[in-house]
């Protein structure tokens, strides 16, 4: 049965939401968190300092982030804010992974069941990350009506986006029939693949998402 048309879903994600600005630096990340934490406690320097065993100079050099905190005195100021450990990072941005390929320098790759007449381009590529979702952006050109694929089965879910020709193309015990500007999204676990060669060449966007491995 054909999955609902996506104009009848109701998104919940605002797309054009910004999240609070976050400190790239991470000695000064703790130390605003320290003092927003401090403060909302309504504790003076000198209370916290004494709870925690650590001078007022020092504490102060803590809050203003020009010097870097052991692990020990973090987790000694955790316990005498009373927050997890991990609160004190909280306003550090970690660095955010970008890849830019140019026209015509994706890199051909061989993957797994590719047949003759068929070409993968790999659009970009991001190692590990903390997002914990790893997404594959191909480029597939099929230019020969003389070989079929094989059934492919994967974890995830794959997005395709048809550029170029015509195919049919099967998803468990249906086959679609994309052309230029069709999109198909499916649950990769199922058997796929292009079956039907029906306008050559075919060009087409597939862009595969699925759990970073632990």
């Amino acid at each position: 049965m054909a999955q609902t048309p996506a104009a009848a879903v109701q998104l919940t994600q605002n797309p054009h939401a910004v999240r609070e600005a976050r400190e790239k630096n991470l000695e000064v990340a703790i130390g605003h968190e320290v003092r927003k934490l401090r403060q909302r406690q309504r504790m003076t320097g000198a209370d916290l300092a004494a709870q925690t065993g650590l001078s007022v100079g020092m504490l102060s050099k803590i809050e203003n982030g020009v010097i870097s905190a052991s692990l020990t005195t973090i987790q000694i100021l955790a316990n005498a804010l009373r927050v997890p450990l991990v609160q004190l990072f909280s306003g550090y941005e970690e660095p955010r992974g970008a890849m830019h390929v140019k026209a015509g320098t994706a890199l051909e790759i061989d993957r797994a069941g590719t047949r003759a007449g068929h070409q993968y381009h790999m659009l970009g590529h991001i190692g590990s990350n903390n997002s914990g979702v790893v997404v594959e952006p191909y480029m597939i050109v099929l230019t020969e009506d003389s070989d079929r694929f094989p059934t492919f089965q994967h974890e995830g879910i794959e997005t395709l986006y048809m550029l170029e020709g015509r195919i049919g193309y099967r998803h468990a015990d249906q086959i679609y029939d994309l052309e230029p500007g069709d999109s198909l999204v499916f649950d990769a676990d199922s058997p796929h693949g292009p079956q039907v060669l029906t306008t050559l060449p075919a060009r087409y966007l597939s862009i595969i998402c699925y759990p970073q491995s632990k």
